[in-house]
């Protein structure tokens, strides 16, 4: 007789399906696991034989092989334990619970715990639609429970488990976390946001048309640099960014939690978008993700819905630079090497800041430049066409003066970023300004009359490539929603056209 019990194994960032199976054989006594185990789960002979005695159950004196299958999977992962010990401890029980994937690691007292490969792989089963109700450790629950729609048995000991298992009687339940965030409904979907701002943008003295365009980049997550002096207030703005981007919805949430866990942090499910930034020093590897054996995210997953934010852009080297174009327009990454090839979503809003010249007194008005035209060739050209093509809006900072103040709050920003997130999902778009398909572009983003005509004007006048054309629509589009207008404006395309780079 072969019983078999579902669980599942992480292939990169997406869940497998892995089927465990147990025959139990005359001949010498023996515990043999195989199907492309790794270390960990090799490691769990010892840990099931030590829960099952202590806990009471005779070791059966036969030949015991427990199959991972598919076989050709590399599985890795504590979290098989269970699942190899129930089907130990009822070998003379046919198990036949289709569908209820278990999940645990066991202590030597017989203790389930949970592991931090369970949020992204339970998370990553449930997307692929494979998942409705799972046995998990009672102590997971606690971040388990934000994934709904699946029915959690939780349990905190191997004889519990057991115990479940025999009577068949499952009390499942299903858990739901709120999110301690406020929240807004739209056409019957629910999207969290919060009003808590570590830095104000009231700190941030002049820089009026620098704010206006961070507000447009962020109410439409558009791709952002900012050049200037040194200490003109480049950084604080980046810094200020993340506290007022758009609400987002569970899914979002959830994705990032997946990407957090991935990268061994707990996250605290807030509905708070990251912002990464990389040292200008950082590695390909680190930014990217890769490994030499396991292929493991970088920074620019774990800036998912959320902001990378480049300090000093043009001392990052070249090959970090050219790289990032990918994830800039697909909103993904692709990670080869000899023993894996993943492929993790990635999208951003990158947001950059660098000076005018090496020494960075370029635009000032009252410090003289020390760099020769060659350095500054030499500086500029570190950023290529292609790159910088993908950057929606430019701004050059003005200088600051002795009597610049602040002019605007961030919880004043914010207000305005949400009323253009609420225009955008009215009109039924799945993404944002800044993220819209070609598709998508021609859809939502309609030019009046007058727009058109200037639009067109600009096109021959600056010789814009296709994907200008299209970034500054979608730029428009947020602008527009940003002043109330359901159709883009001549004043909506004109202020697009100041952001183009020159």
């Amino acid at each position: 007789m072969i019983n078999h019990i579902l669980c599942a194994t992480l292939d990169g960032v997406e869940a497998r399906v892995i089927e465990v199976e147990a025959t139990f054989n005359r001949g010498l006594p023996g515990f043999a696991l195989v199907g492309l185990a790794s270390s960990d789960i090799q490691e769990s002979k010892e840990r099931v034989k030590s829960a099952l005695l202590t806990n009471e159950f005779i070791f059966p004196p036969l030949k015991i092989t427990i199959n991972l299958s598919p076989s050709d999977i590399k599985k890795s992962g504590t979290h098989f334990d269970l699942s190899i010990a129930l089907l130990i401890a009822l070998q003379k029980k046919v198990i036949d619970e289709k569908g209820l994937f278990i999940f645990g690691e066991l202590g030597l007292d017989g203790k389930v715990k949970s592991s931090s490969m369970l949020f992204p792989i339970i998370l990553s089963l449930k997307e692929q639609g494979v998942i409705s109700r799972a046995i998990v450790p009672k102590e997971a629950i606690e971040y388990l429970g934000h994934i709904s729609g699946i029915s959690f048995i939780a349990v905190e000991t191997l004889s519990e488990a057991i115990a479940l298992i025999e009577s068949g009687e499952f009390q499942d339940s299903t858990y739901s976390f709120g999110y301690s965030a406020k929240s807004i409904e739209i056409d019957g979907s629910t999207y969290f946001y919060k009003r808590e701002y570590e830095s104000d943008f009231v700190d941030v003295k002049g820089q009026s048309v620098a704010k206006r365009a961070s507000l447009i980049a962020a109410s439409g997550m558009h791709n952002f640099m900012m050049e200037g002096n040194p200490g003109c207030g480049k950084s604080m703005i980046a810094k200020r960014l993340k506290d007022i981007l758009p609400p987002l919805y569970e899914a979002e949430i959830l994705s990032i939690a997946k990407h957090q866990f991935l990268d061994g942090v707990e996250p605290d499910f807030s509905a708070t978008r990251p912002m990464r930034s990389p040292h200008h020093t950082a590695t390909t590897a680190s930014i990217f993700g890769g490994g030499s054996r396991v292929a493991k995210i970088g920074e620019v997953a774990l800036a998912h819905k959320g902001i990378l934010f480049f300090d000093e852009l043009p001392h990052f080297s070249k090959n970090i630079l050219e790289a990032l174009r990918e994830p800039l327009q697909d909103k993904r990454v692709h990670i080869a090497r000899v023993n894996s090839k993943i492929s993790y979503e990635a999208d951003i809003m990158f947001v950059s800041a660098m000076n005018p010249c090496p020494c960075g007194n370029l635009l000032s008005k009252t410090k003289t430049c020390r760099c020769s035209q060659m350095e500054i060739k030499r500086y500029q050209n570190r950023l290529s066409d292609p790159f910088l093509d993908r950057i929606d809006i430019f701004v050059v900072m003005q200088e600051v003066s002795s009597k610049d103040s602040g002019d605007i709050t961030s919880s004043q920003m914010h207000k305005m970023v949400i009323k253009a997130f609420v225009e955008q999902k009215r009109r039924g778009q799945e993404r944002l300004n800044g993220k819209l398909r070609e598709d998508e572009v021609e859809k939502y983003c309609i030019l009046d009359t007058q727009a058109v005509e200037i639009l067109q004007s600009a096109i021959s006048r600056f010789a814009l490539s296709h994907r200008s054309i299209t970034s500054i629509k979608k730029i428009a589009r947020t602008i527009a929603d940003l002043n109330n207008n359901t159709q883009i404006t001549k004043k909506d395309i004109l202020e697009a056209l100041s952001y183009r780079r020159r």
